[in-house]
């Protein structure tokens, strides 16, 4: 259920005296990472939130080993490869492929997504997210529920308390903002909150939210 995510033990950074480290240079909208002792693909993998064999394809690589000194390219991703290479939201992954939705959150967007972490997702009663994953048409429903057309940063949801913001499942969310910390308010009159901001992809944005917004049926 995590393709794309390389979970195995990658080998730490290696120094080699003297020797010329291979370098890469990054594209618009990636980022260059110089290796550091101790680094190793999966560490920064789950750093950057980008997979494992997304790293190694925009550096050429054809294993895991690294050296210290060496600059990566650490590519910019869509918020379906972000989600996958975070690591902490693996349910969120699972369900956005038995609904359907890779392609969609693949897309150009640019998407704001509400996107639930692991333990977000334990909140909700066993039953009720079986029965989710069972029901790929609704299951999309409650994932397109967390999302919001257009690329909408923290600096921007900050000045919209009260306001309400329709959402791609066509219903409404609620935001509210109180000492600075955002919340939302869902159909069902629950409120989660927003625990992480501006995690940005290459066609849209993430905020994390510490529970799952639900629509009204």
């Amino acid at each position: 259920l995590q393709a794309g995510l390389a979970v195995g033990l990658a080998l730490s950074a290696v120094f080699v005296p003297g020797a010329a480290t291979p370098q890469a240079l990054a594209a618009e909208g990636d980022a260059n990472y110089t290796v550091v002792a101790g680094d190793n693909l999966t560490r920064l993998g789950r750093r950057f939130a980008v997979p494992v064999q997304s790293i190694r394809a925009a550096n050429s690589l054809s294993g895991d080993t690294i050296y210290v000194g060496q600059t990566l390219v650490i590519p910019n991703v869509t918020i379906v490869e972000r989600a996958i290479g975070a690591g902490s939201f693996n349910t969120l992954v699972t369900a956005v492929k038995v609904a359907g939705l890779v392609e969609t959150l693949s897309g150009a967007g640019p998407f704001t997504v509400f996107a639930p972490t692991d333990a977000a997702f334990a909140k909700l009663p066993r039953a009720t997210l079986n029965a989710l994953l069972a029901n790929p048409a609704q299951l999309a429903a409650v994932l397109t529920y967390h999302v919001v057309p257009g690329k909408v940063m923290a600096a921007d949801v900050l000045t919209m308390s009260g306001k309400k913001v329709k959402t791609v499942n066509g219903a409404e969310l609620t935001i509210t903002v109180k000492d600075g910390k955002v919340a939302l308010v869902d159909a069902t009159g629950a409120s989660v909150n927003v625990v992480k901001t501006d995690v940005t992809a290459s066609n849209g944005v993430i905020h994390v939210l510490d529970g799952v917004l639900l629509p009204a049926n």
